[in-house]
């Protein structure tokens, strides 16, 4: 799925395979793991692949590892048998906030996935996901406080934040630093207080998408053994 934030344009796809890394096996659980990158052309200045570079950038593995955290934190891998759920976000355009748009981008493509195994049969329990998740960015921007920062915004940031939360209220990661200088309580209550606000409207967002008939083809659930 395609999710947008203004400028920021992130594709979003989930994929699920048989079978767990080695380290997981016989364990009867499943394992959900993302990957984050750039296309070169994402930003103003072209930058490279990193796969020609023949390594993956800091940042890179920072964000995937934020993601597949994110998702983790919403659905029970114990129903999903011992199957793997390979979330991939590929950043199109960017503009600020890219990280955030893909976790959020990211769940409606696991909830997708999750509608696809239910349909195969391979469930163990039918409602795997225990809430939703979203992300958004806050700062202070000239000592006012914004959502949603864009590149221009971003980057003469005061303060600086990131936050994932769950549409039950509570909060699964929160990034936060003062660009150069420090910050009171009162200015991070007041930026969780507009990032949870602006989490709420992506909940309803999502909500509206996975609304939408599944798209794709829904696989016919296996046909038990018959018995000679």
């Amino acid at each position: 799925m395609l999710v947008e934030f203004g400028q920021t344009r992130v594709m979003c796809t989930a994929s699920v395979t048989e079978g767990v890394p080695a380290w997981r096996r016989d364990s009867g659980l499943g394992w959900l793991t993302a990957e984050y990158a750039m296309l070169p052309a994402a930003t103003h200045t072209r930058t490279g692949r990193e796969s020609v570079k023949g390594r993956v950038g800091g940042r890179t593995q920072e964000i995937s590892r934020l993601v597949g955290r994110s998702l983790r934190a919403c659905i029970d891998l114990a129903a999903i048998g011992e199957n793997t759920i390979a979330i991939d976000c590929d950043v199109l355009q960017a503009d600020g906030g890219t990280r955030t748009a893909a976790i959020t981008g990211a769940y409606v493509a696991l909830a997708d996935a999750v509608t696809w195994l239910g349909a195969a049969g391979a469930l163990a329990d039918p409602q795997p996901i225990s809430c939703a998740i979203a992300a958004v960015s806050v700062g202070v921007v000239d000592g006012r406080v914004r959502l949603d920062l864009p590149y221009e915004e971003d980057s003469r940031a005061e303060v600086d934040m990131n936050v994932v939360a769950t549409d039950t209220g509570t909060l699964v990661e929160i990034q936060g630093t003062g660009e150069g200088a420090t910050f009171p309580r009162s200015t991070l209550d007041k930026l969780l207080d507009a990032a949870l606000a602006g989490c709420e409207q992506l909940f309803a967002v999502q909500k509206e998408a996975l609304a939408l008939p599944y798209p794709g083809v829904l696989p016919e659930p296996a046909e038990p053994a018959k018995r000679k």
